[in-house]
């Protein structure tokens, strides 16, 4: 799914409900073959404006419980696009699931660094509400500047993520 127009919110409650909505719709089968589901990126912090995409990460075992997930992910309809690019974490898109908020699905390793850096930066956030307050600024500025422009929107926000993974001991 790529975004074609950006758009910022303020945060929304909804999103937590919206999260939830999306794990039940995955099914028994999918949420047995996992050893839980994270709600990551901006929508998972309390107070952040985001675009209105809720971010998942499926955690695994290891890849060796990946086909079986990949498998029971596809009869939900879901559709394998590979890491694209980004070791340590397996992307899903979808088609036609308008009872559903827009999302992107990831399955994850229980040791891949990307799950880790997804839960230790989300979690930082959560615990530094100034940071909070800063990036919700940068973010509607951003979408503001660059609103058909999402490589252009990112590139905006990555200072500020850059010192946030100092900060927090990411880099």
């Amino acid at each position: 799914m790529r975004t074609e127009k950006v758009v910022v919110e303020k945060w929304n409650p909804q999103w937590r409900s919206e999260f939830e909505k999306i794990v039940h719709s995955l099914g028994e089968e999918v949420r047995e073959n996992t050893l839980r589901i994270e709600h990551i990126g901006s929508t998972s912090v309390e107070g952040l404006s985001s675009k209105n995409i809720i971010d998942l990460d499926l955690v695994i075992e290891g890849m060796g419980d990946f086909p079986n997930l990949k498998k029971s992910l596809e009869k939900k309809s879901y559709i394998y696009e590979g890491d694209l690019g980004i070791k340590g974490r397996e992307a899903f898109s979808y088609e036609k699931k308008p009872n559903l908020m827009p999302h992107h699905l990831y399955v994850c390793p229980r040791n891949s660094p990307e799950l880790y850096r997804h839960i230790k930066f989300r979690d930082y956030l959560r615990e530094n509400l100034d940071l909070i307050e800063e990036y919700s600024k940068i973010k509607e500025e951003a979408a503001q500047l660059y609103p058909s422009d999402i490589d252009k929107y990112i590139d905006y926000k990555s200072n500020f993520i850059k010192r946030v993974y100092r900060e927090c001991g990411l880099i």
